[in-house]
């Protein structure tokens, strides 16, 4: 089993059982921010330096959609919770992993409900595999996740 930021995540396909570390495009990023209005562009900023490093940056849209829902993520964090932010990337198996974690000091509710406008979060919706919430304490976490081996099916879970 993966161990992905305290929470376990099943292997999305039994094919790469056998392998001790993916092939290719494989590592863990996790950086925190303050809470100030150039965080969002420090943490698009790594997303795509972090992606180019691995090797990933060059596979279809990957890196400027990861950047992309980061940015909306990272916002959220900042408008709805006004605390500092931890941004975390997982690369494995054909999966991107992005998460933003914040402290919700604020209790301004969740990122899930269409905020001012609701156009991060449709982004995500429409752009991702797959996407969700969870909480951690005071806090809570989004995370979405891309395929990133160009394949089609590729990175997807089955039920």
């Amino acid at each position: 089993m993966l161990q992905l930021s305290g929470r376990h995540l099943p292997d999305p396909d039994a094919r790469y059982g056998p392998y001790p570390q993916p092939p290719l495009g494989a590592g863990h990023l996790r950086v925190e921010y303050a809470p100030r209005p150039s965080a969002v562009r420090e943490a698009r900023a790594e997303v795509r330096r972090q992606l180019e490093g691995w090797g990933l940056a060059e596979r279809g849209e990957v890196a400027d959609v990861a950047e992309l829902l980061v940015g909306e993520l990272a916002t959220n964090a900042l408008v709805h919770a006004g605390s500092r932010f931890r941004l975390t990337l997982f690369a494995a198996h054909g999966v991107l992993r992005c998460e933003v974690a914040d402290g919700e000091r604020r209790g301004h509710g969740s990122w899930t409900r269409a905020g001012e406008s609701g156009r991060g979060m449709f982004l995500v919706d429409a752009l991702a595999q797959c996407w969700g919430c969870h909480r951690d304490g005071p806090g809570k976490t989004m995370w979405f996740e891309l395929g990133t081996c160009g394949a089609d099916g590729c990175g997807r879970r089955r039920p």
